[in-house]
């Protein structure tokens, strides 16, 4: 239910109660997605804890993108976004960013957000103003430290609590005119007031990301910044940026380790990173736990007895998935192999070292195939290779580990075996990246296919082009063969 016109709310020309804050809060979004965006790779490369799987950047930028999209999802429906309602506005935006949350990161950042959102709804008729920014931190950061069950001092936990602090200590020694808004007041003083004390809260931050590698042993060893609190950091320089329509404060960067290390931490013995919602009624966290508990570690339950959701490192997704059978629906499944993220973390770091960075094509192709001689072929023509034949079929969890770690938007699945192609479009349905099965019943097959391969070219045109390869290297009669299809995906 929206908020009732306060004292600092007005009526539009139609008569419908408006709110400047939220109109500050898309472009708050806005600018926070794009700063992170440009820092997203470093974010990447700092990644060892609790597992160097060298995603915590693309994770916290999923989450927020989930939040933008939402904003103009509303913004398109009402037309005027500043009409929506904060009650309403706020509950959309913390149930987006709890749905497009990604791996620790990306749920912890979900959960600061929702923590933010609950205080803004407790303030019905405030404008957004520096008192409120700093109990809406202190919000987050008690959310956030909530949701996890064995919060580790030294990551993005520690940091926004930190922050809160300070902001609330900083506040305090303020005059009164330097935290308040009033309704009348400028739209760019109200901005600069804001980025003033946000400005005031990175400051702490980056204090707290320092401090972090005596905290945590983890990042001590490799030599690193938790990347979480780094990440966080950088969130809020962009906020700054947007309200100030300039540069972002100057952050120090930080280097990845000097050298690839694999620090002890709790998921060494387990490999897939595995990320689903779940919707129904009464649904209860608490006593689904113990059963997840039972078949893996980093476990995440947070949400609300309407909407869960889930991140667990286990060896067995389905397992994970179908604990819920009967207790409700299960979307936005997202699973990636840890053991092929760390390996791929440490040979991009490895090369850039040598001058190289990591190069992210439009589309990408899997090809499941046995062999080293057969999957070298594969690899000399720029597919991905999951190990797997016509005697070995991998799991749809684990064509789907393999789509999510082609390095582009878009991937193209050769199956290679009759017996595969089922589980191929399975996970094709499921993966949130664009995805189609060209539908190869041989290696061979789909060599001939993979030659037509045009990483510039999106998924559906490579679909295209694959399966006319196909045919002309059928003996049978010409045929267009069919495939299926899905979109997006990423991990812990």
């Amino acid at each position: 239910m929206a908020p009732g016109p306060g004292p600092t709310a007005r009526f539009d020309t139609v008569g419908r109660v408006s709110d400047p804050s939220l109109v500050r809060f898309r472009v708050a979004v806005e600018g926070a997605l794009a700063h992170l965006e440009s820092r997203r790779q470093e974010i990447n490369d700092l990644n060892v804890f609790p597992v160097a799987d060298g995603d915590t950047g693309d994770n916290m930028a999923l989450t927020l993108r989930a939040v933008l999209d939402e904003l103009d999802r509303l913004e398109t429906e009402v037309q005027e976004l500043d009409a929506v309602g904060r009650a309403e506005i706020v509950d959309s935006v913390a149930r987006a960013a709890l749905l497009g949350a990604r791996g620790n990161s990306g749920v912890i950042l979900s959960q600061l957000i929702r923590g933010a959102a609950e205080e803004l709804i407790s303030r019905p008729g405030e404008l957004v103003d520096p008192v409120l920014v700093s109990a809406a931190m202190a919000r987050a950061a008690a959310r956030a430290y909530d949701s996890v069950r064995a919060p580790a001092e030294g990551t993005m936990l520690t940091v926004i609590r930190e922050m809160a602090a300070a902001l609330a200590i900083e506040l305090a020694r303020l005059p009164y005119e330097r935290t308040r808004l009033r309704p009348d007041d400028d739209p760019l003083r109200q901005n600069e007031l804001l980025a003033d004390v946000l400005e005031r809260a990175i400051e702490a931050g980056e204090a707290s990301v320092k401090r972090g590698p005596e905290l945590l042993p983890a990042l001590k060893e490799a030599g690193v910044v938790d990347a979480g609190g780094y990440g966080v950091t950088i969130i809020l320089a962009g906020v700054v940026a947007a309200l100030r329509g300039s540069d972002a404060p100057q952050l120090e960067h930080h280097a990845p380790a000097a050298k690839i290390s694999h620090p002890e931490h709790e998921s060494s013995t387990f490999r897939f990173c595995t990320n689903f919602a779940v919707t129904g009624e009464g649904l209860d966290a608490s006593a689904i736990t113990p059963a997840l508990e039972a078949i893996g570690d980093s476990l995440l339950v947070v949400g609300d007895a309407h909407t869960l959701k889930v991140h667990i490192h286990t060896d067995e997704p389905e397992r994970a998935t179908g604990i819920f059978d009967g207790l409700g629906e299960v979307s936005h499944l997202d699973v990636a192999d840890m053991h092929e993220q760390v390996a791929q973390r440490d040979e991009r770091l490895h090369a850039a070292t040598n001058g190289r960075g990591p190069v992210e094509h439009r589309c990408g192709a899997l090809a499941v195939a046995s062999g080293p001689g057969v999957r070298a072929l594969f690899e000399g023509l720029g597919l991905h290779v999951l190990d797997g034949g016509p005697t070995m079929n991998p799991s749809t969890m684990q064509i789907l580990a393999g789509i999510h770690e082609v390095p582009a938007e878009e991937v193209v699945v050769l199956p290679n075996s009759a017996n595969v192609r089922m589980a191929a479009e399975r996970a094709a349905e499921l993966s949130e990246k664009e995805v189609r099965v060209v539908p190869s019943r041989s290696q061979q097959a789909g060599l001939a296919a993979a030659v037509a391969l045009n990483v510039d070219r999106s998924a559906e045109e490579n679909a295209a082009l694959m399966g006319d390869a196909l045919s002309g290297a059928s003996r049978g009669p010409r045929s267009r063969p069919s495939w299926s299809g899905s979109a997006t995906a990423r991990s812990c």
